[in-house]
């Protein structure tokens, strides 16, 4: 089963100019808790997605939300020459074939 087809929501935006923020929302406490157990959105998973190092991912879980937040560094600042998405609203399309 892939992330996308577990989560009901699946977004990312900016958490200020140098960092992105990717949210992951259940519908069920099962579905959160099938994912939050699972290594498939751990650091070391984030981190060889994003190409980040993986002491500089944030995972934070939020048991009574059904949410997963991830923060991450951009590798452009928002707005710097070669950024290609100013409001990192394109980012998490890396999560979504992530298996579970």
């Amino acid at each position: 089963m892939q992330l996308q087809d577990i989560a009901q929501v699946i977004r990312s935006k900016n958490a200020g100019p140098r960092c992105l923020t990717l949210d992951v929302m259940f519908a069920t406490d099962a579905d959160y808790q099938r994912v939050a157990q699972s290594p498939a959105l751990s650091r070391e998973a984030i981190s060889a997605l994003y190409g980040v190092p993986a002491q500089d991912i944030k995972i934070i879980a939020y048991p009574l939300g059904r949410a997963i937040k991830i923060v991450l560094p951009r590798l452009v600042t928002a707005g710097d020459p070669g950024d290609r998405d100013v409001y990192g609203a394109q980012q998490h399309a890396s999560l979504l074939g992530i298996e579970i």
